[in-house]
């Protein structure tokens, strides 16, 4: 679904990159963390995946079209979903037309759905008055369930999330991991998720680790 060839980046200098000449393939179906050291560029690698920022070097295509070609603002707005660690939620509005306006914005075949847009916040475990507040008015592992469930009720085939989990105990962790689970082996989707948790790691199907300078399948997706 999701490919790279010849992927480069840097900030200032070419000699002093993060990564270059990277090669992947990200498949629908499949469950994927990227993992590795602070500043090795996880954060960076998924922000050019979901088309946040263009390489300095080589191509990534959907579906064998380059995205630069497809336009980014297209590939992101039509065929990603991206849970942002600082979350990026309409905090003036309530979880649920969070998720309402997403679904509107993406033109989901969910649009305009409140009950479905209950059933998704529901599975990550936001009661119905939870539903209704602003979302200013939640906590922090609270907001992060919202966004989660954003990302869910669009219809993107790409899902990506940097540390989805991060603010969230070992439960709602587990319904989360689980969820991604269903978006990848029952919708079809190709997930990707940036993890510094092993245990969230061991689950996905791959296991893509960055170190310094190098990026390489620590458990390779089976094609």
């Amino acid at each position: 679904m999701l490919t790279t060839k010849g992927l480069g980046y840097w900030y200032a200098n070419p000699e002093d990159y993060l990564f270059k000449d990277v090669n992947l393939h990200f498949d629908a179906g499949v469950m994927t963390a990227i993992v590795g050291q602070s500043g090795a560029g996880k954060t960076t690698m998924l922000s050019l995946l979901a088309g946040l920022d263009k390489p300095r070097a080589g191509t990534i295509a959907f579906r064998d079209e380059d995205i630069a070609k497809l336009g980014l603002t297209n590939f992101r707005r039509h065929h990603v979903s991206t849970i942002f660690q600082a979350y990026n939620l309409f905090t003036y509005m309530s979880a649920r037309q969070n998720l309402l306006t997403a679904m509107a914005i993406t033109q989901s075949a969910h649009r305009g759905d409140a009950d479905y847009a209950n059933q998704m916040l529901g599975k990550l475990g936001l009661t119905a008055a939870q539903m209704r507040q602003t979302v200013a008015r939640l906590s922090g592992g609270q907001q992060q369930r919202v966004a989660i469930a954003r990302s869910m009720v669009c219809d993107a085939e790409l899902v990506v999330a940097d540390e989805p989990t991060g603010n969230l105990d070992e439960a709602n962790t587990q319904a989360v991991v689980d969820l991604f689970r269903q978006l990848a082996q029952d919708l079809g989707k190709a997930v990707i998720i940036v993890t510094h948790e092993e245990a969230v790691a061991a689950q996905c199907d791959a296991v893509l680790r960055l170190a310094s300078r190098t990026v390489s399948w620590e458990r390779q997706p089976s094609r």
